[in-house]
């Protein structure tokens, strides 16, 4: 069972990184090409602004399910680090449980908007393409965001109220800086 957790880790991972970085970098370059176009020859392609706003959309939404699982985002530790270890970890949990709801509710409604629109066959003003396409991001951004805080909680749950610890980002820059020097 370990092991179909591992290479699931590591497809969630895999998704995550590639459409963080293709939808940043496919969003800079079409931008890029726009604005030389636009600029240089006098002309522009009328459909690069929408999907240039969904290649940045498409970005952050994974990018923000790839930075569960790294600890990126950002944590107020100031009070629960005040509370005894056990205290502290019940707390984590709380906020885990909080966070794969939440990001469960917004995946089954993102989910619900997808039906929505295919069911309304909506089209894209410029790119002329259904517009349940770019909205598969929400259910499934939120879906992995959920998966990747769910792996955090049960890491929570199997470490040791005393081994937990927690993520302060002064106290890495203090010590990249005494590295350094």
């Amino acid at each position: 069972m370990k092991k179909f957790f591992e290479i699931i880790d590591v497809i969630v991972g895999t998704i995550n990184q590639t459409m963080a970085v293709l939808g940043l970098s496919l969003g800079v370059l079409l931008a890029f090409i726009n604005v030389v176009l636009r600029y240089g020859f006098d002309m522009s392609l009328t459909w690069a602004g929408e999907l240039t706003n969904y290649f940045f959309i498409w970005s952050a939404l994974f990018g923000a399910a790839y930075g569960f699982r790294q600890g990126a985002h950002i944590s107020v530790t100031l009070l629960i680090a005040q509370f005894p270890p056990a205290i502290m970890k019940y707390f984590l949990i709380l906020a885990n449980l909080i966070s794969v709801a939440y990001l469960g509710l917004l995946s089954y409604f993102g989910y619900e908007l997808v039906v929505m629109l295919v069911d309304f066959g909506e089209m894209s003003v410029d790119l002329n393409i259904p517009m349940w396409i770019p909205h598969l991001v929400l259910p499934i951004a939120f879906a992995l965001a959920a998966y990747r805080v769910a792996e955090k909680l049960v890491e929570l749950l199997k470490t040791s109220a005393h081994e937990i610890e927690l993520f302060n980002e002064h106290e890495v820059i203090i010590n990249e800086i005494k590295g350094e020097k």
